[in-house]
């Protein structure tokens, strides 16, 4: 037996594989072990969460794109003065909100720029909670999964406030759970060259972990494809891991899923995209990270989604046979990876969902996005 082979023995007896395993799971090139990781990974799915692919009734809110950090990935920030730049005001995030609970969406899902300009009297946080009460006043039923760590780490810093109270004011004033985004890769000198002004892992992992003592449950994600190396790809995943098993072991919320979203950097800075050396994702190198993704966290985060934006619908539904089981929301709209210049669109209504899952011959079913039941389902219109 090789040492493939055992390795996803043990996975198939419910171990967990260790560092080492995972990166020699990344390291394979021959057509029937990537085939036999696939079949791993879509019977792990099977066993630990079922046949059902599920998708949930979201609208995405990108408020702003003005921000103050650089990004060497990103082709969404824009300067205040510069072309391009927006500002959703009061109005258009009520309207956009409206519009959603109209629809029958379940969740609205906001991050944005870090934009220093973002206070109401003086301070970042009434800004901030004011765009959650904005969305309640729609509708007092959506869900509201926001912010990132990284914007967390943003307000307590312009207001002088501890991580935990923004956290705290955030989940009083209606926050449900936040976005695990702002990850990137959770290795220091990748970290240094992608986002520089960016959270440390370490206070990444820090911020998520406050998130979950206080009763906000997470998602995960991880930004694949640029610089990285398997080998930092695996830790990402045993740091997600090893946070998983903490914040369960004390009895918190913990990560609700994990989503992986592959490099898109046609816009993206010449400087990256030179040392990069192509502009669209490699499907074949997501799928097996995301097979590898399944077997690695599955024991201790179950569910697990691609992301159509940045695969396209056909490259998102490939991933539900090498390991996902979720196939994402509608998002309605979406500006961050869209000018990045991917290809997969910005909205997907929930019939284009339900077909894709239909090529598989797998039932479909609307969640929450906690992953809990949708009493009444409504069929979503085409995108607005």
């Amino acid at each position: 037996m090789s040492v493939i082979e055992q390795i996803l023995e043990r996975s198939l007896l419910g171990k967990d594989i260790s560092v080492a395993e995972g990166i020699a799971l990344l390291q394979v090139r021959e057509p029937a072990e990537r085939e036999a990781i696939r079949a791993t990974a879509d019977a792990l799915r099977r066993r630990q969460v079922g046949e059902t692919v599920t998708y949930v009734l979201n609208r995405n809110i990108n408020y702003t794109n003005i921000c103050e950090q650089h990004c060497s990935f990103c082709a969404f920030r824009r300067d205040a003065n510069q072309p391009g730049a927006y500002w959703v005001d009061w109005s258009g995030i009520l309207e956009k909100a409206t519009e959603a609970a109209t629809l029958g969406a379940t969740e609205v899902c906001m991050q944005g720029g870090l934009n220093p300009e973002a206070k109401i009297n003086g301070t970042s946080l009434a800004y901030y909670c004011k765009l959650v009460e904005t969305i309640k006043t729609a509708s007092p039923r959506l869900h509201v999964h926001a912010f990132s760590p990284q914007e967390v780490q943003f307000i307590a810093r312009e207001d002088g406030l501890s991580l935990e109270a923004v956290l705290v004011a955030l989940r009083e004033v209606g926050v449900g759970s936040l976005p695990g985004t702002a990850a990137e890769v959770l290795d220091d000198s990748v970290r240094r060259i992608l986002c520089p002004e960016k959270t440390t892992a370490a206070e990444w992992l820090e911020i998520v972990g406050l998130a979950h003592k206080i009763g906000l449950p997470t998602t995960s994600t991880m930004l694949s494809g640029h610089i990285e190396t398997v080998e930092q790809q695996v830790k990402h995943l045993e740091l997600l891991r090893s946070l998983q098993q903490k914040s369960l072991a004390a009895g918190y919320s913990g990560i609700s899923e994990f989503i992986l979203l592959p490099f898109v950097g046609q816009e993206a800075p010449k400087s990256l995209r030179r040392r990069v050396g192509r502009d669209q994702p490699v499907l074949a190198d997501a799928l097996l990270l995301t097979a590898v993704a399944r077997i690695f966290l599955g024991n201790w985060i179950v569910n697990h989604q691609p992301s159509w934006v940045k695969l396209g619908l056909a490259g998102a539904t490939e991933a539900l046979r090498w390991g996902c089981n979720d196939i994402g929301g509608t998002l309605m709209e979406e500006h961050i990876t869209s000018m990045a210049g991917a290809t997969g669109g910005t909205c997907q209504s929930e019939a284009d969902l339900m077909g894709a899952i239909a090529t598989l011959n797998r039932p479909a079913k609307q969640r929450d996005t906690l992953y809990g039941e949708v009493k009444t389902a409504a069929q979503m219109p085409v995108c607005p």
